[in-house]
């Protein structure tokens, strides 16, 4: 292993990429007959992007975000490139703190290539959901194995495997000739994407190092629907009163900006918490902080406040509490809704596309609100979550669709990652005055998600 430069080899070798993984699992949807694909080679590589400066969130920071890039090849020769962004704190803050920020991406990355692994030998899928039925308890157990711990977080399994899922998306739509986005959705999950937005709303993300001059800075720029990180570091009382803190600065900075996009013309204030409030009492106390300030009324989300081992009736707290990590799959979900949760956030970047259908047309009919959150992914990945926010009905009390964005915060090297992006300059590919402006191009193209990025591609090109 060197001092800073992992290659791929080095990579799978300290994570112990040669444990035997259990059988492979068997489908478990109908769906209409369409062509039979199977797997006959794959490939992986990674590339290392470092931070502007240390990200924090769940009483940790990262410093830099490995992007995953995987081919698939079909036996009818079709290939397609599928990608992914790890994020191990968000995933599994516990894989996190007991490893080196390299090191648990690594172990994150080894269950990739096992994922690739179990997608050669599991034999013809129909639709990339068969493929993830087959493989995702195999690869979840490996993930365990590999990590050493028997309680790994089934969502770590689904981050590693997003490039894989995107990749069989591609290769699914190419082997059956579907050349855009709503003809690949199957039918059944097509009612919980109805929509089609012109204005999606683009979400900043404030994490606890952001000065509050930079949150005032992106409301004048228009930003209106700002995502805010509570549960700092410390103690829980030292915690809340950091929140306390935070939140009345924040207040103090943006109660006098207004914005169209509002029936109210008050900025809605979105916090997440990513699991950090141990009980409910606790986060009584910020929102009746909020309450004293003035502030209760603007908050329209509060995201994952709670470990989720915590299941508590949420709906007796008059806000709206989203589940983002807890809901790994569409029977968490489920499980959520019926506490109370009255949103979810949708990470079709971070949980799968597979997933994430699920998951939207379970909550369409449960009729809880639905929006894409972010994983700091990269800028084609923002496409990935753009064409699925661009479909959701919106949030109650807004007209537009909301999507999350911070990777222009956060990666040292975004302007040059922007170009890796197929549709490079394509008006819809960033946001204006807050917003991003759905045009003809966009839905027409797909947000360019089925279009062939030089970059990547060039990671797999053959001698």
């Amino acid at each position: 292993m060197s001092d800073g430069t992992w290659t791929r080899r080095e990579v799978l070798g300290a994570a112990g990429a040669a444990l035997v993984a259990p059988a492979v699992g068997a489908a478990t949807e109908r769906r209409a007959p369409t062509k039979a694909i199977r797997i006959v080679a794959t490939a992986s590589d990674f590339e290392r992007e470092p931070l502007v400066r240390p990200f924090g969130f769940k009483g940790g920071y990262m410093r830099e975000i490995w992007q995953t890039a995987v081919q698939l090849e079909s036996d009818s020769g079709h290939r397609r490139v599928g990608l992914g962004t790890q994020s191990v704190l968000w995933s599994d803050a516990a894989v996190f703190a007991s490893h080196a920020e390299a090191g648990g991406n690594a172990l994150m990355y080894a269950l990739t290539e096992r994922a690739l692994a179990l997608s050669r030998e599991a034999g013809p899928f129909r639709t990339p959901l068969e493929l993830q039925d087959a493989i995702l308890d195999a690869a979840h157990d490996y993930g365990k194995a590999v990590t050493g711990r028997p309680t790994l977080r089934r969502t770590f399994t689904l981050n590693a495997l997003v490039s894989v899922d995107n990749a069989a998306w591609l290769l699914y739509a190419a082997e059956n000739g579907l050349r855009d986005f709503d003809a690949m959705v199957p039918e059944e999950f097509r009612p919980a994407l109805a929509s089609r937005h012109r204005l999606v709303a683009a979400i900043p993300l404030m994490a606890y190092a952001v000065p509050v001059a930079e949150i005032r800075e992106a409301a004048a720029q228009g930003f209106f629907f700002m995502k805010i990180k509570i549960g700092q570091p410390g103690t829980q009382a030292e915690m809340l009163e950091k929140d306390k803190a935070r939140l009345s600065e924040i207040h103090a900075a943006l109660a006098s900006v207004e914005t169209p996009h509002t029936r109210d013309g008050k900025l809605p204030y979105y916090f997440d918490a990513n699991g950090r409030y141990e009980s409910k009492d606790t986060l009584r106390r910020l929102l009746d902080h909020a309450r004293a300030i003035g502030a209760f009324d603007r908050i329209a989300v509060v995201e994952e406040p709670f470990p989720e081992e915590l299941e508590v009736e949420v709906g007796d707290l008059g806000v709206r509490v989203a589940a983002d990590e807890s809901a790994h799959t569409d029977a968490d979900a489920a499980r959520r809704i019926d506490l109370g949760y009255g949103a979810i956030a949708l990470k079709p970047i971070a949980k799968t596309l597979s997933m994430t259908l699920r998951i939207a047309r379970l909550a369409h009919q449960r009729g809880v609100a639905c929006f894409c959150a972010d994983l700091t992914v990269n800028p084609i990945l923002v496409d990935w979550n753009k064409v699925v926010a661009a479909r959701l009905a919106p949030l109650p009390g807004l007209s537009l669709g909301l999507v999350e964005t911070n990777g222009h915060q956060n990666y040292r090297n975004w302007e040059a990652m922007r170009r890796h992006h197929p549709c490079f300059g394509a008006s819809w590919t960033v946001p204006a005055d807050g917003v991003f402006r759905l045009d003809d191009d966009f839905y027409a193209r797909s947000g360019g998600i089925f279009l062939p990025s030089e970059h990547y591609e060039a990671m797999f090109r053959r001698p």
